[in-house]
């Protein structure tokens, strides 16, 4: 099948942000979206979000309004090449930063130009566009001149169709885990922060803590090791180089997301991660916390601390995963951390807070309830990862000639047909 390429140009403004002032910004408002918010699976985080006042929004302003289903692009630093795409309500408006750019169709269908980003193949060509440098730095006119493939509308209409069944999948699979996590939060919370554990009625309180547990200083139960200091790579050659933009975010690890590192010069079996590992941030989002809970060649980056339980600890490390987690943990972190403009703790900081121990049994049956949970959540990550690479083979199949539209629009039917 021969299909035309034209320059992104062609079929797309594109509109670098706005260079919005740090003083101007505040928890209140409208969200500005910065580059960290582009993530590496292709999406954009509009939680984590700092917010222009209202009353400072003025016309100039209006050219870098976003909404949902806009396409982003990171143009400078690590994160450059990276795209995403809005998911959020159809009424909710966001504002563009400077350093990221948005896409805006303007004769193509916007989810067959999406499919046809979307891909590694494209992550690579754009960051190359920087210079491929420690600090890669690239223009919207540079973005303008990458090619892309440009069937008639009619097919362009048909590949969206196929290929938004992937994302669709993609993102109610997203939406489960993430009330997979909440779950898993909440049952902690209910049972160890609130005290409303099963059989708290029958035992007594004191001094804010319930009779037979303990408090611990984390110094006690786990040692640290700090990490390898490495450039991460997109080549598929090497171990996974676990980093803390990989963890920044959720409770998990998404490894299909989490790139490579050279071998060159790394002590592997020093630095190798197991099943069980607590991972903890250390610099910039200190005191964000990760578990290893599949086993695969992976070692982990020295912006992170590794945290491992001492010989006869035997406390489980789900029950330790969740108590690091808490609110109560990373508020002090926060807290405690130096440096004013990038905060940094040390892993003497990282172990240096009282956790509470309650008993073993208790212990024992929040893991058997969380425990499944955790695995359905690498489940579905599993199934968001094949899913990914299906859709990314499609788009060049279908312009070698390997597959027909007909062919796959009939997969997708019956592969619809089964998970409906």
């Amino acid at each position: 099948m021969s299909w035309k390429m034209k320059q992104i140009g062609e079929v797309c403004d594109v509109i670098p942000g706005f260079a919005f002032k740090s003083k101007d910004l505040g928890e209140t408002g409208i969200p500005v979206v910065k580059i960290g918010n582009i993530t590496d699976d292709y999406k954009v985080d509009i939680n984590s979000v700092q917010c222009l006042p209202e009353n400072l929004i003025t016309e100039k302003h209006e050219r870098f309004l976003l909404t949902n289903h806009d396409i982003l692009i990171a143009m400078t630093g690590a994160t450059a090449g990276k795209v995403g795409r809005i998911r959020c309500p159809e009424e909710r408006v966001l504002l563009l930063n400077q350093r990221v750019a948005k896409f805006k169709p303007k004769n193509i269908n916007p989810d067959f130009f999406w499919s046809a980003i979307s891909t590694p193949q494209y992550r690579t060509i754009f960051y190359r566009l920087g210079g491929g440098a420690a600090q890669p730095n690239m223009s919207g006119t540079q973005i303008e001149t990458v090619k892309i493939p440009y069937p008639p509308p009619n097919l362009q209409d048909r590949i969206a169709s196929i290929l938004s069944a992937y994302d669709d999948l993609i993102e109610n699979n997203q939406r489960r885990i993430q009330l997979l996590e909440q779950s898993a939060q909440l049952l902690y919370k209910e049972w160890f922060v609130h005290l409303r554990f099963p059989g708290h009625e029958h035992v007594t309180i004191i001094d804010g803590v319930p009779e037979g547990w303990k408090k611990k200083h984390l110094s006690e139960l786990l040692t640290t090791q700090y990490g390898f200091t490495e450039t991460a790579t997109d080549d598929p050659i090497g171990p996974k180089f676990l980093r803390g933009t990989d963890i920044n975010k959720t409770s998990y690890i998404d490894w299909s997301t989490v790139p490579h590192c050279p071998e060159d010069k790394l002590d592997f079996n020093k630095y190798a991660l197991r099943v069980g590992d607590i991972l903890v941030i250390r610099m910039a989002d200190p005191g964000k916390v990760a578990i290893v809970e599949t086993e695969q060649p992976a070692v982990f980056a020295s912006y992170l601390v590794r945290l491992t339980r001492k010989t006869g600890v035997n406390i489980p490390t789900l029950y330790l995963f969740y108590a690091l987690s808490d609110d109560a943990y990373q508020g002090f972190i926060r807290g405690a951390s130096g440096g004013a403009t990038r905060k940094s703790a040390s892993a003497k900081l990282l172990v240096s807070f009282n956790i509470l121990i309650p008993s073993s049994t208790l212990v024992r049956l929040f893991v058997e309830q969380v425990w499944p949970l955790r695995k359905q959540i690498q489940q579905l990550l599993q199934q968001n990862a094949s899913l990914r690479q299906a859709r990314d083979l499609i788009l060049p199949r279908l312009m070698n000639g390997d597959l027909t539209l007909e062919n796959q629009e009939n997969q997708n039917r019956k592969f619809q047909e089964f998970s409906g």
